[in-house]
């Protein structure tokens, strides 16, 4: 009985130890310094490195357009979800 509880108990801290906050959103909002179209990434000021650009970002199309603007960038593991501008 001992090792069964030892068992059920290690295997739930390992289930804990593996979500690790994924699917946690980082919104960014600064200006947008430089767009690689060739490499797919982004820079934008106030964001910690270069982010990656995805087949699926909203947004993506205007980008050459937003350079030197402000916008707010809404990514997870450094790939952006979406990209908008802010008004102001």
């Amino acid at each position: 009985m001992k090792k069964i509880l030892g068992i059920l108990t290690a295997l739930c801290l390992m289930a804990g130890a593996s979500y690790a906050g994924c699917g946690k959103k980082v919104t960014n909002t600064g200006v947008l310094k430089s767009y690689d179209a060739e490499s797919k990434k982004i820079t934008v000021i106030g964001a910690k490195g270069a982010l990656t650009i995805t087949p699926k970002t909203k947004g993506a199309k205007d980008l050459k357009a937003l350079v030197g603007k402000k916008v707010k960038v809404i990514s997870e593991h450094k790939k952006v979800d979406s990209v908008a501008a802010v008004k102001g």
